[in-house]
């Protein structure tokens, strides 16, 4: 991009969920208007838009029409088919992040490859295609093992924990035939996560690290910045801007990693897109994850990534949200609601960050 989006310029987004909404919230105050594209007339990111297309993303009508009303063009979540990132790129559209880094990061064994390439570390790894296949990693690699499906699957689903050779069978049947990865446990203390941005001309901007702890599988807190050494703070921001760098990436994405042993990390995930673990930046930083992302495809400079405030942000799982009344009482927080009819149990429904102190 050789000049940024004057106001007033459409930003499309890929994807109708919570996180399109914020981007969406985002945009719109910087001035731009914003064009939801996803299945969902009603979806929250629809709610809160200028334009909403309501299509599949494999539409390639509805996929022309998106690209005339858009002056770039971007996603909310990495299980967009990256043909249709492809399709809208051969129309002439300007999409970031580019395809690439969606096509890696949508498979998980791409994505460790990827990793491993960049000499960023990762749990030893098996390509799953038959039941020959995870019986030979096993072998080799022994259990406890984690058999998960190479794309999609998320907050623990899509995954099976195989801590018997007895098992495999059932583990692999489990999954339906998809193509998998074995993973071998990883030994790790605590996970942390680094959220990063770059624009166009390479600049790169990273967030202070989190710290998360999920319940049954589902991130539950984040606190950053995370009570960690300077050492440690070196190695995540300089995997991260490995990421961004290999990857060609413009926009922000979150990067999971595991602390091991002597504070030494391995990748754990990467996720091309704003991220739950950055949730807290809306209210510990000036420019927050959001602004930043709409900030970087729009091609403006990237915003200020220094945490005023400690923040604690808690997810609002299923049932959770029904306490909104007394939530939306507490003193130094701010809450959240993502605008989902139905509070099914373990549904993100919205988030609350709560002031730790003041940096």
């Amino acid at each position: 991009m050789t000049a940024p989006l004057p106001l007033g310029s459409k930003i499309g987004i890929l994807g109708d969920g919570q996180l399109g909404r914020m981007l969406s919230q985002a945009a719109s105050r910087l001035g731009f208007n914003v064009v939801v594209y996803g299945p969902d007339a009603m979806s929250p990111a629809a709610n809160v838009s200028a334009v909403s297309k309501v299509a599949r993303y494999t539409d390639q009508e509805a996929l022309n029409r998106f690209a005339a009303a858009c002056d770039v063009i971007t996603f909310e979540f990495e299980n967009v088919p990256v043909s249709s990132l492809e399709y809208l790129v051969g129309k002439g559209a300007r999409v970031a992040p580019n395809a690439r880094a969606l096509g890696i990061t949508q498979d998980r064994v791409l994505e460790k490859s990827f990793a491993r390439e960049a000499g960023i570390g990762t749990v030893d790894f098996y390509e799953i295609n038959s039941l020959s296949d995870l019986e030979a990693a096993l072998a080799e690699n022994g259990v406890p093992a984690l058999l998960k499906t190479r794309r999609e699957g998320y907050d623990g689903k899509g995954q099976v924990w195989i801590r018997d050779v007895s098992e495999a069978e059932a583990a692999f049947s489990s999954l339906n035939g998809r193509a998998a990865i074995l993973e071998a446990r990883a030994d790790f203390q605590r996970e942390i996560s680094v959220i990063a941005a770059r624009g166009y001309d390479g600049e790169v901007r990273v967030y202070p690290v989190g710290e998360n702890h999920h319940i049954k599988g589902i991130l539950s807190t984040t606190l950053a910045p995370a009570e960690v050494s300077e050492t440690l703070k070196g190695r995540a921001e300089d995997i991260a801007r490995r990421v961004l760098e290999g990857l060609d990436y413009v926009g922000v994405l979150g990067v999971e990693l595991f602390v091991l042993e002597g504070d030494q990390l391995i990748l754990n995930e990467i996720a091309p897109r704003v991220h739950n673990t950055g949730h807290w930046t809306q209210d510990g930083c000036l420019c927050d994850q959001f602004e930043q992302h709409i900030r970087a495809v729009a091609g403006w400079p990237l915003g200020d990534t220094m945490a005023r405030f400690q923040v604690e942000m808690t997810n609002l799982l299923g049932p959770d949200i029904l306490a909104w009344e007394a939530l939306s009482q507490e003193a130094d927080s701010r809450l959240y609601i993502y605008g989902k009819d139905e509070p099914r149990e373990g549904r993100k429904m919205g988030h609350i960050n709560r002031i730790k102190s003041t940096l």
